[in-house]
């Protein structure tokens, strides 16, 4: 069944291709479609299109649709084109003629907004709680670490010193931005597109308010073509926000994986987390942390797949915009099961608190040295000078404390501060 047969046969392998996997991909948009469609039916028996019987069948009719859908008994049947088919088939075999006028004043290109933009609105908020669930175990983690010292490095080698304090509240702090990141997308979808029909509105006399009201979005997308083309533009904007989540995620795993090396040693994973060699028995890899940085690099390329496929189109509807459910879904589910498998990983990241103890982590302290001098009245440049001697001639002593007293430094990290922030961001 297509909403847009007329009789005349399409050739299969046409069917076949433009079809593609969308019936697959549609199962994740059949409850919005529902309940767009049962703020659809409520606007048309408003304005007298549907008869108060005919809206209260469909609604209802739509209610079962969806409580089959969150039971796992609906289906796309390879006889139906889409979603919107499916669902039009079910109300009209239940309802007969009610069934019929659902599609009165919409189009297909309507349908597919509004139930993607209900869609990325439960996902961006999903990712905002789990996001925020990631960075209230960092900031624990930072706590109860703060004072065990860390190497700090730039170019691979040894820099200034840190702690595991500093390094769990970095990454922490970073949520937020990519929190600020997920609120614009937000933003951006949550505008309801339905009423715009195929792009250019409708000659019937339907109140886009009341379904705006109904569905709960912040406001209208007024203009109708502008609706249309905030296809591809929703999904981008989101899929920015869902690369900005990963590009935090990825830099963390691989972190991870280099301090868990036995050349670093500065943490430990327990068995449970960690796999094992087919042929060397004393391995113990961090596999997950090494897909959670694989996973969402890929995930870091979906905007880029999206500005590609979106790119030169003109306004109007292009069925090129089908594909963007191809990349972004499946990427939906592999940054909430990266989010997912972090959450519950990190917590059991044992850090080890001596790692200063060696020799060779003596030249960490040596600004610090040169900072006291300069305390002392010497120069700086002079005082740069006379330790690049003392290194150069073995003299150097290094005091392995830390005085640093400015925010967010290694001995005020502004924890509080930094809770704050996310508190006011999220």
């Amino acid at each position: 069944m297509k909403l847009w047969e007329k009789g005349i046969p399409t050739d299969k392998q046409i069917e076949h291709f433009t079809v593609g996997n969308d019936r697959e991909l549609d199962l994740v948009l059949a409850k919005y479609d529902a309940l767009g469609s049962i703020a659809h039916a409520k606007m048309l028996g408003q304005i007298g299109l549907l008869t108060d019987s005919e809206t209260v069948s469909l609604v209802l009719a739509l209610e079962e649709i969806i409580a089959a859908v969150e039971n796992g008994k609906f289906e796309i049947e390879d006889s139906f084109e889409d979603v919107h088919s499916k669902i039009e088939y079910l109300l009209t075999v239940k309802l007969g003629d009610a069934g019929k006028k659902i599609h009165t004043a919409r189009s297909r290109n309507d349908q597919v907004l509004v139930d993607v933009n209900l869609y990325l609105k439960d996902v961006v908020k999903e990712l905002k709680e789990q996001v925020k669930s990631l960075f209230d175990l960092l900031m624990e983690s930072a706590e109860k670490y703060q004072n065990v010292l860390l190497p700090g490095y730039t170019h691979l080698q040894i820099a200034m010193p840190s702690s595991f304090g500093m390094w769990f509240s970095a990454y922490a702090e970073t949520l937020i931005d990519d929190i600020t990141m997920l609120n614009a997308a937000l933003k951006i979808v949550d505008q309801n597109p339905l009423g715009s029909a195929a792009g250019y509105g409708s000659s019937f006399p339907i109140n886009r308010t009341f379904t705006t009201l109904e569905l709960g979005f912040e406001t209208l997308k007024f203009n109708s073509v502008a609706a249309q083309m905030s296809r591809g533009k929703s999904e981008k904007t989101v899929a920015f926000a869902m690369s900005s989540v990963a590009a935090t995620l990825s830099k963390f795993s691989m972190d991870v994986c280099l301090y868990m090396s036995q050349n670093f040693d500065f943490i430990t994973l327990p068995s449970h987390l960690t796999t094992g060699s087919s042929i060397m028995p004393h391995k113990k890899n961090p596999d997950v942390f090494e897909l959670i940085r694989g996973k969402c690099n890929k995930i870091q390329a979906l905007p880029y797949e999206i500005t590609l496929i979106t790119n030169n189109l003109p306004s109007g509807y292009h069925r090129d915009l089908q594909l963007l459910k191809e990349g972004l879904f499946p990427a939906i589910q592999n940054l909430k099961a990266c989010l997912d498998i972090a959450i519950f990983a990190i917590k059991d990241i044992k850090v080890k608190e001596h790692i200063l103890d060696d020799k060779k982590y003596d030249f960490l302290f040596t600004v610090d040295s040169l900072n006291e001098m300069v305390v002392a009245g010497i120069p700086f440049r002079d005082a740069y000078k006379a330790v690049a001697e003392q290194l150069e001639n073995g003299t150097f002593q290094s005091p392995k404390e830390t005085k640093h007293t400015h925010e967010g430094s290694i001995n005020n990290l502004c924890l509080d501060q930094i809770k704050k922030k996310m508190s006011d961001s999220y």
